[in-house]
């Protein structure tokens, strides 16, 4: 778990991983040179918990680096990963462990994910038709994976080139060479909070990162390889894909506050005449003049989405999920 600036939520994310019903573990935490306490939190838990080994850098590393240092330490042949904002099931790591167990040909498995305010309220309860659509998209949160470490060393671990989707594309290549399995279960809490860490960074470093992303997601879904697109920093053009501005205000949206992105997206977004452009414009503009009715709407959609996949995974078994698919029955 690494860990930077999370003092508020920091206590929560440690008592879900100690009081889990799979005790037999190692839990290693990286204190990425936060400025707010939580080193000191994170000393006091280490002195108490022998399960824990508290690791410190003294200057920040970023989400990238951070998560490859955290998981080069680990010596188990089976890695769980966890964010300091987040809260597991405490059943969370038993079952995932017995996924794996049973299924050899499993790199990974995650599972469905509860979203929380940042007081700790439930927004949006599981949405099990991300495992139906067809998606470049994860469709199970950073933290709530579990994956065999020779997979990991296998596709070479995490790359900082691909810092705030990191995890994305992690999970791709470990999808080329293992299978990757989907509990249809809400196992993890994923805290919405304008406080995050890809928040740290700032607003034009985060663009970039985002429109590399869709960059990259777009030679996938050619089938081609997106390796070349990892040393820029900017489209050709200059301008960000106007998805990007979707997913930077998606977490503010979720927070219960109001994305100002419409001027942004204005003055910075590859505009054209198609449905990424429009469907971008809509979005933001709904969300700057009435976020309560779009959150609204999204909860409508996300409730008929999750009829529809009702009716094509079988309740408690994994699926198996492959970049740009639907999962299928394990």
């Amino acid at each position: 778990m690494p860990v930077y600036n999370a003092l508020p939520y920091l206590d929560r994310a440690i008592e879900s991983i100690v009081a889990q019903t799979f005790a037999e573990f190692e839990f290693i935490i990286l204190d990425d040179g936060s400025t707010d306490g939580s080193t000191q939190r994170l000393r006091h838990w280490a002195a108490k918990e022998p399960r824990i080994r508290l690791l410190e850098v003294k200057e920040n590393l970023g989400p990238a680096l951070s998560s490859e240092r955290v998981a080069r330490a680990a010596s188990a042949p089976i890695v769980a990963r966890m964010d300091a904002d987040d809260v597991s099931h405490p059943d969370r790591l038993r079952r995932q462990y017995e996924v794996l167990s049973r299924n050899p040909n499993a790199g990974v498995v995650g599972c469905l994910c509860e979203i929380i305010h940042s007081d700790g309220r439930k927004i949006r309860g599981p949405e099990p038709w991300r495992l139906v659509r067809r998606s470049p998209f994860v469709p199970f949160a950073h933290g709530a994976m579990m994956y065999r470490q020779s997979v990991f060393d296998r596709v070479g671990g995490y790359r900082r080139e691909c810092v705030y989707w990191e995890d994305l594309d992690l999970v791709t290549r470990m999808s080329a060479v293992s299978d990757v399995l989907v509990m249809p279960t809400a196992l993890y809490q994923v805290r919405q909070s304008s406080g995050s860490t890809r928040f740290n960074a700032g607003q034009e470093q985060f663009e970039e990162s985002l429109d590399l992303m869709y960059r990259c997601l777009d030679r996938l879904a050619q089938g081609d390889s997106y390796e070349d697109l990892l040393g820029q920093r900017k489209s050709p053009d200059g301008k960000i894909d106007p998805r990007a501005y979707i997913s930077l205000g998606s977490v503010t949206l979720w927070a219960g506050q109001k994305p100002h992105l419409f001027q942004r997206l204005l003055g910075h977004g590859e505009l054209t005449v198609n449905f990424r452009s429009a469907s971008a414009l809509v979005w933001t503009a709904w969300a700057s003049l009435s976020p309560g009715t779009l959150r609204s709407f999204l909860r409508l959609l996300f409730v008929a989405r999750n009829g529809f996949a009702a009716r094509r995974i079988h309740a408690g078994e994994p699926v198996v999920w492959t970049p740009g698919s639907g999962a299928s029955a394990a």
